[in-house]
């Protein structure tokens, strides 16, 4: 694959998870103004991430990296590709199955693991309540993780890059139509004044995961149906294929439930601070954006990519792949992280603050913003460097190393909470992201060639950074400039899209004349992919 084709895939799949993350924080900004930063927003932001943690651990973690190799390779040879798929996706549905179950009658402990904080107020009660709504979610996502897997196996990513889209879709729908009808409804209850909107919206949003769920599923079986390939319920047999991939997998899963470990150690640390759970996440949104345009796109891009080469024994395809993928990544995260630490408030305050949102809900959350920007290029490399390993199938070295990452959260969360509080979970959890990259980087020069950059990126990373770095400085002196606007109402969101525009074109203007990219390419790399 030429780089050029590649880099339109990176964008294909970035473009439509950017729009996922962009309806994402449309469903933030709206809990935000009804729910703010309370116990129903607290409540539901952990029922919530209960069923996105095991879905990391188990479709993610397990299926997505060691089944994606296995079925790019299948695929290839046309050894039975579409048996194997039907085969893991049965076995995936029988034992999640199974999970769900058991998790909904444990929810109480699941609560109680992720936000020991809770216990003894309200809301420990709602969510319990909230995390039963929502975690048969993890069954329809999984199996969608599943099927987009093989999407991706086959070079087909706009499905499964688009159906997270739905999901937020479901949300907004859901916050609206609870703000209209939730009000009247809560009063004829006689609930309080406080509470009025944020029971009803609340509840509306744990129903909305479930059904977004169901609607992502249906869409990327639809898109597998018209590539040929269809998943009939049976009965779920091991075969030697599945023994195998079990076997690759379950480090996969253990390396999964680590990384998992760590935001448990951090929304431990926060559940002891009253709102500090809900700053946390909408900070998260925040670098979201480019995390999840950037990063997960050159995560299901790049794994197939390498599994091809190295199958077809095309080392320097490889290396060319991994080089472009991490000037790609780095052209785009490096300023989107300067501009969080430098600008974190103004976004924060103009995007947030609002409704029952206040101005300390905006100076926590930004500060959060800030912190996690530090570490964004990291979590990006991250996706990078990781499938240098599973596409050789190797899922252990990756394991290994989120263990001493867990170690390093750990020991940073819990050694600063008593000095600085809730604040430690976001340093924590920056710190370890650096650390896990360099453990990567450290290791993957033992793969040879193939795991080292070529001399143009050599050549063009330095030379982005300093770009980044010099943008953050013009962004610095219009920021003080505008300052007045950004409280400003109606004004302050296009002080905000100033800001932005003037950052985005400081930033490629000077990288452009320190050769950090060439314009030619990001041209040719925006052309429709005709191939």
């Amino acid at each position: 694959m030429q780089p050029i084709r590649l880099a339109s895939r990176f964008l294909t799949v970035g473009l439509w998870t950017l729009l996922s993350r962009l309806f994402g924080f449309i469903r933030d900004v709206m809990i935000a103004a009804y729910l703010g930063a309370g116990p129903v927003s607290d409540a539901f932001f952990v029922a919530f991430s209960l069923p996105n943690m095991f879905r990391r651990i188990f479709a993610e973690g397990a299926f997505s990296l060691a089944f994606v190799p296995m079925f790019a390779k299948k695929a290839q040879s046309g050894d039975d590709p579409e048996g194997f798929a039907q085969a893991a996706f049965n076995g995936m549905a029988f034992i999640l199955l199974i999970f769900t179950v058991i998790g909904t009658f444990a929810m109480p402990v699941f609560v109680w693991l992720m936000a020991s904080g809770y216990v003894g107020d309200e809301r420990f009660d709602l969510a319990v309540t909230f995390g039963r709504i929502t975690f048969s979610y993890i069954l329809f996502i999984s199996l969608t993780a599943l099927v987009s897997g093989v999407l991706n196996g086959l070079g087909r990513f706009t499905a499964a890059a688009a159906a997270p889209v739905l999901l937020n879709m479901v949300f907004i729908i859901g916050v609206v139509l609870s703000a209209v009808v939730g009000r009247p409804a809560a009063d004829m209850l006689g609930l309080g004044i406080d509470t009025a909107l944020g029971l009803p919206v609340g509840a509306t949003l744990a129903f909305s995961v479930p059904f977004g769920g169901i609607a992502q599923l249906a869409l990327v079986m639809w898109a597998a149906k018209r590539a040929g390939y269809t998943f009939p319920i049976r009965r779920p047999r091991l075969t030697p294929e599945l023994k195998r991939l079990a076997i690759i997998a379950l480090p996969a899963v253990l390396a999964g439930g680590v990384v998992q470990i760590n935001l448990l150690v951090g929304r431990q640390v926060a559940s002891y601070s009253d709102q500090a759970i809900s700053w946390l996440n909408y900070a998260d949104r925040l670098y979201q954006f480019p995390l999840g345009a950037v990063g997960v796109a050159i995560g299901i891009v790049l794994l197939p990519e390498l599994s091809r080469r190295l199958a077809a024994k095309d080392d320097l395809g490889a290396r060319s792949s991994l080089s472009r993928a991490t000037e790609f990544a780095l052209i785009l995260t490096v300023p989107a992280a300067v501009g969080l630490v430098v600008a974190a408030m103004p976004i924060t305050s103009v995007l947030y603050q609002r409704g029952a949102f206040s101005f300390d809900d905006t100076a926590n959350t930004a500060l959060a913003t800030a912190i996690y920007g530090f570490g964004l290029p990291a979590f990006v490399l991250q996706k990078v460097w990781q499938p240098l390993f599973f596409a050789r199938e190797d899922t252990r070295t990756p394991f290994k190393l989120a263990l001493w990452s867990l170690f390093v959260n750990a020991l940073v969360a819990f050694g600063l909470a008593p000095f600085i509080g809730w604040v430690a979970a976001a340093i924590a959890t920056t710190t370890a992201a650096w650390v896990m990259l360099f453990m990567l980087v450290g290791r993957a020069r033992a793969l040879g060639d193939t795991a080292r950059l070529d001399a143009q990126a050599r050549r063009r990373l330095p030379r982005i950074v300093i770009a980044a770095l010099l943008m953050g400085a013009v962004v610095w002196g219009v920021m003080v400039t505008l300052n007045p606007l950004f409280g400003t109402p109606g004004v302050k969101y296009l002080a905000l899209l100033g800001l932005i525009l003037v950052g985005f074109i400081a930033f490629f203007g000077i990288a452009q004349l320190l050769g950090g990219f060439v314009w030619s390419e990001i041209r040719s790399s925006l052309r429709r992919n005709r191939t």
